[in-house]
């Protein structure tokens, strides 16, 4: 088969096995795949414990030796505990190999049927975004319907499920972007109102226009923490899933306990979480923004 193997060395598509699946794996005909930041990173050498050769991807629609259309929760292994994952925890797409490939072997117990209104590109790129929007926003978070929720650097693929999941959950939705075409998108989807981050008073100008928020959901960390713990009203919340601008410098812990405010981190997400977030989607008929498909042989431009 052709898949999107990654090595010491090289990146492309190459010639590899058929993969045969093992205990209680199905072997799936992948229709499409999804490319995650996750897929990025571990390209650009910056993710943990990174194996080669690797076949990238975590995300899949594809099709089972029955015919039948399917999906795949890309959390394998997760355990007992809902409120962490095991250590034997792992995301489909390294070590084991990825779905950016013509077939992929996954757990039979991670397979669930696809959502009948989405495409297979559309369905392709609901699970893992889909699993971390839904666990950060409302098992974390804890979204109550109302409530002003705040979604930082929209456009990215699980911000913008965040966006989607939020709106359809009642919420009022506020965003932040470096891009002011990419808040005017969020607007035209549903959000109240934006700010561009690059204005040094920032949480000023949104508390101004806006008000405070009951809940941000953010992914990059940095000083941008601080920012938030501006923004969200005395007992708000703040959850982040990921810290692409690193550690936190000179965090006010005194506004933090002053406000009393409850941060919080959160990961992918469990089993019972997937299930959730899937009959969250098919209820609201939510459809994941697809940027562009393109073929297999073509992934590397």
């Amino acid at each position: 088969m052709q898949a999107l193997v990654l090595t010491a060395s090289s990146f492309g598509i190459t010639t590899v096995p058929d993969p045969d699946p093992g205990p209680a794996e199905v072997r799936l005909r992948v229709s499409a795949a999804a490319v995650n930041r996750r897929d990025q990173w571990i390209r650009e050498g910056k993710y943990s414990k990174i194996q080669y050769p690797s076949i990238l991807g975590s995300d899949v629609c594809g099709v089972m030796p029955s015919g039948h259309r399917v999906i795949v929760d890309p959390s394998m292994y997760w355990g007992d505990d809902e409120s962490a994952q095991s250590n034997d925890y792992q995301i489909l797409g390294m070590p084991s190999a990825g779905t950016i490939a013509q077939y992929v072997c996954v757990p039979q117990a991670n397979i669930h049927p696809a959502p009948t209104h989405l495409t297979d590109a559309q369905a392709a790129a609901l699970p893992l975004a889909g699993v971390t929007a839904y666990r950060a926003l409302m098992v974390r978070g804890g979204l109550q319907p109302g409530e002003t929720v705040l979604i930082t650097g929209i456009g990215g693929g699980v911000a913008t499920m965040v966006l989607q999941m939020a709106l359809a959950a009642k919420a009022r939705v506020l965003v932040t972007s470096g891009s002011d075409a990419k808040i005017e998108r969020a607007m035209a989807m549903g959000a109240h109102g934006g700010v561009n981050y690059h204005h040094e008073d920032w949480p000023k100008r949104l508390r101004e226009q806006f008000g405070e928020v009951d809940l941000a959901v953010d992914s990059a960390g940095g000083r941008v923490l601080n920012d938030l713990t501006a923004v969200v009203r005395p007992g708000g919340r703040i959850v982040f899933f990921g810290a692409t601008l690193g550690p936190t410098p000179l965090l006010n812990l005194h506004r933090i306990f002053w406000k009393q405010l409850t941060i919080m981190g959160s990961t992918m997400g469990s089993p019972h979480d997937f299930r959730q977030m899937l009959d969250f989607v098919n209820q609201h008929k939510m459809i994941p923004a697809v940027d562009c498909e393109i073929p297999l042989l073509d992934a590397v431009r």
